[in-house]
Order: structure tokens, then sequence, then C-alpha cells
């Protein structure tokens, strides 16, 4: 197996290449910061709604926060699972266009519907009977009572996010992602206006609480398809993909190779965002209030978090256009610039959780409610210890994005299975309750978990020629650039 390799020159022309090449790696840059804003902003947009319920609900009590929190986590390790099967359609849709396989962008968005579709009565099934684990976890009484009014209502706009989901991917393998940007901050606009009218009732409108946020996200999701579809439908780019011609057409091939690339990637998330859960879980044996302390400091996590996802998802598109256009340089140039600018910024994040934790969680939780005060010193003492695994959670997210882009999946996956579960929740437990350091124990073997998986896929990236993840019978399965079919 022969592997693609650039040509490089010697002599006295070295130093006119490293000027080009230089000049190859600024361009790649640019590119990644333009495509990586516009996703970097979606994905704030995204968890800003989040963020607003635990504002808000905090404002009712511990257990309404606490409620809230886990509610959204058992909802979001599902849909998280349907997001990373669905994002192979990136990757399949960026490498397609990368190659001018117009057709097989349609076909890849087309089935990406189809095994959306598939997924959405089990992951609605799975939702609904969410509260089941909490109750398996050990906890009763009003915070399992609110998280199944939570779970229960927020369960409706499943369909309607999926739906969004593979149009956002679609639009954003061409690198338009801005249409996302702006309907995704518009959508968290919306969702606190419905907040503050649901949850506490102004306006005349009833004081739902928990069930309130849990519609108002419902609401918003629904939304943002109909947005997402319109603009498709109506916009000249896109709308001679025809993706939603001939809907009913089955295309059994791109449908299973949805599902075989995005199958690995779906239990990858879910076995980084499920090692999260089985913490929430871990806090439910210790209390409600470090339950609600530990919500707070994910919360803040996740926000800075949502920086190199956004940047790993515009290097996965990236990667994916080099690969497909069988530019291999290109391929390296793109995952090393989104791995130092992902993790550039997590350098900046875990410095300010460590010199200001309190400011940070002041944010959230005000120090001076009596009430909130011990959640305040608990999710403080978190936070530190979250500033020490910021850029071992930034490199995972890019360098796992990167290998999307190349549709490497399988082993990504045994490797986060590995260091999240075999390391990170057994090392969280350990230190939790047979050390006796309660929740910072917890903390700190999520903290492991996470450096493990890190390395792991940095060194597998970086080994992708040795392993064959370029060779050319690879590349030569996508159709060559030249070749076009029809729109």
């Amino acid at each position: 197996m022969g592997i693609i390799a650039s040509s490089r020159p010697i002599g006295p022309e070295r130093a006119a290449y490293a000027a080009g090449s230089l000049g190859l790696w600024l361009e790649e840059a640019r590119a990644m910061v333009g495509l990586a804003l516009p996703i970097v902003c979606s994905q704030l947009g995204l968890i800003a709604m989040q963020t607003t319920d635990v504002i808000m609900l905090a404002r009712l009590g511990p257990d309404y926060m606490a409620a809230g929190s886990l509610g959204f986590a058992v909802y979001f390790n599902v849909w998280l699972f349907c997001l990373g099967i669905l994002i192979a359609s990136a990757s399949l849709v960026a490498q397609a266009y990368g190659a001018r396989d117009y057709r097989g962008v349609r076909r890849s968005v087309r089935q990406a519907f189809w095994v959306a579709l598939t997924l959405a009565l089990p992951a609605m099934a799975l939702i609904w009977n969410g509260h089941h684990l909490l109750l398996w976890a050990g906890r009763d009484g009003a915070v399992v009572d609110h998280a199944r009014t939570y779970l229960h209502t927020i369960v409706w706009g499943i369909p309607f996010s999926l739906g969004f989901l593979v149009l956002r991917y679609f639009v954003s393998a061409l690198s338009r992602p801005k249409i996302v940007m702006v309907a995704l901050i518009g959508g968290a606009l919306i969702n606190g206006l419905l907040d503050y009218l649901l949850i506490f009732g102004h306006l005349g409108f009833p004081a739902l609480g928990v069930a309130g946020a849990a519609g108002a996200t419902a609401a918003v999701h629904v939304g943002l398809f109909l947005t997402l579809a319109t603009f498709v439908l109506r916009d000249r780019q896109f709308r001679r993909f025809h993706v939603f011609a001939r809907f009913t057409r089955p295309d059994w091939q791109r449908y299973l190779e949805v599902w075989r690339v995005g199958l690995p990637v779906g239990v990858t998330v879910v076995a980084e965002s499920g090692l999260f859960l089985s913490a929430q879980l871990l806090m439910l044996r210790l209390g409600t209030l470090n339950v609600a302390a530990h919500a707070v400091a994910l919360q803040i996590t996740a926000v800075a978090f949502m920086i190199p996802l956004g940047v790993g998802q515009a290097g996965q598109v990236r990667v994916g256009q080099h690969f497909g256009a069988r530019d291999v340089e290109g391929v390296r140039r793109a995952a090393w610039v989104a791995a130092a600018l992902g993790c550039g910024f997590m350098a900046c994040t875990a410095t300010l959780m460590w010199l200001a934790p309190g400011a940070v969680v002041s944010l959230i939780v005000d120090p001076g409610d009596p009430q909130l005060l011990p959640v305040f010193n608990l999710a403080v003492s978190f936070l530190v210890v979250a500033a020490l695994f910021q850029i071992f959670d930034g490199a995972q997210a890019v360098m796992s994005c990167s290998l999307r882009g190349l549709c490497d999946t399988a082993w990504p996956m045994a490797l986060a299975m590995t260091g999240y579960w075999g390391i990170g929740f057994v090392a969280a437990y350990l230190l939790a309750f047979e050390a006796g350091l309660g929740g910072i124990g917890v903390w700190y073997g999520l903290a492991l978990g996470l450096a493990v998986v890190a390395a792991a896929l940095t060194t597998r990236f970086s080994l992708r020629r040795r392993l064959g993840l370029l060779d050319r019978h690879r590349l030569s399965a996508l159709p060559s650039r030249a070749a076009r079919t029809e729109t």
C-alpha cells in the first residue's frame, strides 16, 4: 500500500520552499479561523440555552437546579449519541464536496435524514424513561419528580433537533456555517425569553418551573429546524443539491455508510459525556449540594469546551475537504492548525479557572445568597480541579474531529472507551469513595480520563501514515477531483 507523499525540494530551493510552506500554513490558519468562528458562535449559542436554564432554575433553589441539571444530562447523553452518528454526514459531505462529487453530497445528506428518522423514536423512548436511571442511582423525592417532568417535556423537540443537526452539518461542510450561527444565537435569545415567561410565570404565562425550561428548549429546536430548512430550500448554493427531492427513494449503500462511520463516533461522544453523567450520579450519593455544585462547575467547563469543539468541527471539515481533494499535506496542516487554536484557547481558560475560580462561579451562583453559599464553595473547589484538564479536553476534542475527517472512527472509539471508563470512571469512584476525597475525587478522576484519551488520540493522528490512514487505496475510493457528476 503506497502512501501519497508530497515532494520537498532540497539544496538552493529549500528556502523558497520554506517560504511557500509558511504561506500555506498562514492560508490554512485564515481559512480555519474563518470557518471556526461561526461554528464556535453556534456552539456557544447552543450551550447558552442550557446555561440560561441553570441560572434561572437556581433562583428556585438547589432542588430545582439539581433536577434540571440531571434531567438535561440524561437528555443530552441520548441527544449526543444521535449527534455523533449524524456528524458522520459532515465528513462524507466534505469529502464528496472536496472531490466535486455533487451527487455524493446529495446522497449523504438525504441518507443522514433517514438515519435521523431511524434514531428519533428510540431516542424519545429513552428520554421519556430516563428518570428510572436516577431512581436506579438511589435518588428519589422531589429532585427525581422534577427531573421526570423535565424529560417528559423536552422529549418532543427531539425529531426537529435531529433534523436540524443534519442540515447544520450540510451547510457547515460546504463552508457556510454563518446561517447556523445566526439561527442558534437567535434561538438562545428566544430561549432566554421563554424561560423568563414559563419558569416564573411572568406576563400572564403559567409558572411551570422545570417544565417551563424544558418546553422552551423544545420549542426553540422546532424553530431552528424550520429556519434552516427554509434557508436550504431558498439559497441558490444549497438549492441546487435538491436534498429533499425523491426523499422516499432508498439508498442503502450510503445509509449504511453513515452508520458505519457514525456509530463509533456516537459511542465515542457518549463515552465522554456518559463519564460526566456518571460523575453526576456519583455526586447523588454525596448529596444534593454536591449535585448542584457539580452542575455549576460542569456548566462552566462546558461553555469553555464549546470553543475547541467548534474549532475541531471546523478542522473536521477542512481535513475532510483536503482528504477528498487528495491533498495529504493539507490534511496535516488543517489538523495541527486546529490543535494549536483549540489548545491555545484552553490554556487561557485553565489560567482563569486556576487564578480566579470564585469570580467565574459567581457568574452563575450568587455567593451572597445563604441558601446557595455551600453550593458556591463546592463549585469553586471543583473548578480549580477542572483547570488541570482544560488543555487535555481541548486536545482530545480537536484530534478526535481530525480523525473523523479521515473517517477513522473505530479505533478512536476503543481508545475513548478505555480512557474514559477503564481509567477515568474507575479513578473517580476510587478517589471519591475509597480514598474519601468526595466530590473533589470525582473531578480528579475526570481529569485523568481526559488526559489519557488526549494523549492516545494525538498519538494516533501523529502515526496516521504508519497506520495506513492515508493509503492510496483509501483515497482511490473517492471520486477524482476532476470527476463532476450531475447535481
